[in-house]
């Protein structure tokens, strides 16, 4: 499971980490330690719902966040079609959580990074959605590494939490039935 994001306190609580703190929800609940460093990541190993997994964060920014991760995954002899990406997505409403199987980048560059490091787009994605900026005049790069607004915090543990619960399902009930319950 990746969760993509930006390293560094400045962007700890942007909209473009929202993939970086579905992933630390996920480590706080089944307690695996993402402190583990490799290949510019940091990652933990344990179980969820009894399946081994991995959690990692490519600590390169997020238009560079390919490489590291495909270092990691051949490093485990992990296939793509094996790896859950978690990221933001400005074309979701805010509360939205949507799991996709396979694709394209969508405009995102993490998952164009990511599509370009391992030759194709076969990993699957959960996309939590940040929506688009309120002003047509606001920046859309302002908006992803703006912080969340007072209003969007208040229901932001929600979100993390359902977004952790739609990983949870994908591992314990497999991506079809994930994306019957979530999407």
């Amino acid at each position: 499971v990746i969760g993509l994001g930006n390293p560094g306190k400045k962007y700890k609580y942007t909209r473009h980490n929202a993939g970086f703190m579905v992933l630390d929800n996920l480590a706080e609940i089944y307690e695996i330690s993402v402190k583990n460093k490799k290949f510019n990541t940091l990652f933990g190993r344990g179980k969820i719902e009894g399946v081994d997994v991995i959690l990692a964060k490519p600590m390169l920014f997020m238009n560079n966040s390919g490489h590291p991760a495909r270092m990691l995954a051949e490093y485990f002899n992990i296939l793509s079609e094996d790896m859950v990406v978690i990221h933001d997505d400005i074309d979701l409403a805010l509360e939205r959580v949507k799991i996709k199987l396979k694709g394209g980048d969508g405009g995102h560059r993490g998952i164009k990074s990511l599509i370009k490091s391992f030759g194709g787009g076969s990993f699957s994605r959960l996309r939590i959605g940040i929506g688009r900026p309120e002003e047509i005049r606001a920046g859309v790069v302002d908006h992803v590494l703006g912080n969340f607004l007072e209003n969007e915090n208040k229901i932001l543990n929600d979100i993390l939490a359902r977004a952790a619960q739609a990983v949870v399902a994908i591992m314990r009930d497999g991506i079809s039935v994930a994306m019957n319950n979530f999407n």
